[in-house]
Formats: structure tokens, sequence, C-alpha cells
């Protein structure tokens, strides 16, 4: 009877764990995208200088203007850049920008995948970054 309860266990587990995975990436998406906006407006505010946050819509990375190093966000979630239009390089490419004193250009970063997603918004005067449920 143990044996069949473990079984039956062993069974049931990875569906459930599965279907549990893909909030739980992009939630994972979010920090990430929050965590490298936070680091833009630290090199802002640390080095007295603008600093730029570039996200590749397309290509899922981003990166600090004039880094060479690249972060990528998972396949499979669909973004979306809200940000000054002076900010946007192109159609898949733009940013949000920090200045020295901790203010940003604003804008924010919306995740998703189906009808869950996450959105990482930047307040154009103090900087802030958070993190929010989105949706429709």
């Amino acid at each position: 009877m143990v044996l069949a309860i473990g079984g039956l266990l062993l069974a049931l587990t990875p569906p459930l764990v599965t279907a549990v995975m893909p909030g739980v990436e992009l939630k994972a998406a979010a920090r990430r995208t929050a965590a490298g906006l936070r680091l833009a407006r630290e090199v802002a505010v640390a080095q007295g200088r603008d600093a730029a946050w570039l996200l590749d819509v397309e290509q899922n990375r981003y990166s600090l203007e004039g880094d060479p190093r690249a972060g990528t966000l998972p396949d499979g979630i669909e973004l979306e850049l809200v940000a000054a239009e002076e900010e946007m390089r192109d159609d898949a490419v733009g940013g949000i920008r920090f200045y020295p004193d901790g203010s940003s250009s604003g804008g924010r970063v919306i995740l998703k995948r189906g009808e869950r997603g996450y959105q990482v918004g930047v307040n154009w005067l103090t900087g802030r970054i958070l993190i929010a449920e989105w949706e429709q």
C-alpha cells in the first residue's frame, strides 16, 4: 500500500511542478529587470553621470549603455518597453536613462506570458523602481 501511494505521488508531482514554473520564471525575470534598472541608477548617482539601461525586446537582452556585458531574459516571455521617445533607438531597442541626482527619464517594462505578467515601473522624478502585477 505504501509503495502504491509513493508511486502515485511520484506520478502526480512533475505536472504540478511544471505548472507552477512559468509563473516563477516570470517573476524572476521581473526581479532581474528591476535589479538591472537599480544598477543603472546606482551607477548614475555614484559616478555622477547619466547611465542608460537598454532593452532589446526581440532578443530578450538588456545591458547598461557602454557595457559589453548583457543579461538575458527567458525565451517565451513577451516584453514591452514604454519609454521616452528620445530613449528609443528603434522599434526593438530602447532604454530608461538615470541622471546623477537619482531621477530618470521614466518608463516601464512589461513582462508577460499569456494573460499573466508583471510590470517594472520607474518613476521619472525619484527614479524609484517598483514591481507590480500586470493586468490587461
